[in-house]
């Protein structure tokens, strides 16, 4: 198969984590400087030029979402995953995650995080993670809650590092809606670590 990878964007979740915290309604409609938590995704993902689909019809679970939209966007010849509570990710590392080698059948980003004086804090995987259309069909099979995580652990999985921290903050609760506020407000190009 030729052409790009599609972005398939996550926008079915119930975000009960959100409203427990003390967020109202739903985290991805939660406002982030001029627009939604949700709005801010789609933006980092148009830039990235790379073909997209939004799934945003109610689901009972991660794994029943990714699954409607692969199977929404079938004969795709790979689909990066992206929750779509990751206000922050760069559309940058939408293309290094695509552009990796498509021999691969998951690439996970993997990001390392540092201390507020440099020191490394460690390395952490984020998001999106890419599979090859050889992983198609069952992805079109997951459901439930846990999404995609075994379907990682029985393909294997290559990571590939990128300096891009938007991977790894996802909106769950009010205070990592601040958090990404104030990361927002600092931000004059590309959130690096």
């Amino acid at each position: 198969m030729t052409g790009q990878p599609m972005v398939v964007v996550l926008a079915s979740g119930r975000g009960k984590r959100f409203v427990t915290s003390g967020g109202n309604g739903s985290k991805l409609q939660a406002r982030l400087g001029d627009c939604t938590v949700l709005d801010h995704t789609l933006r980092a993902v148009q830039a990235s030029g790379l073909p997209w689909h939004l799934e945003a019809a109610s689901h009972p679970g991660m794994g029943d979402s990714i699954a409607a939209g692969v199977r929404a966007t079938a004969g795709s010849p790979a689909w990066l995953i992206l929750p779509g509570d990751l206000p922050l990710v760069q559309p940058q590392t939408l293309r290094q995650i695509a552009q990796a080698p498509q021999s691969l059948d998951v690439v996970v980003p993997l990001v390392r995080t540092t201390h507020g004086n440099g020191s490394v804090n460690g390395l952490q995987r984020g998001h999106p993670v890419r599979f090859s259309a050889r992983c198609g069909p069952e992805l079109m099979q997951l459901a439930g809650p846990q999404g995609a995580a075994a379907l990682v652990r029985a393909w294997g999985e290559t990571l590939w590092p990128v300096q891009d921290t938007g991977c790894i903050l996802d909106i769950d609760t009010l205070e990592d809606l601040r958090r990404a506020e104030q990361l927002l407000g600092l931000r004059k190009g590309p959130l690096a670590v």
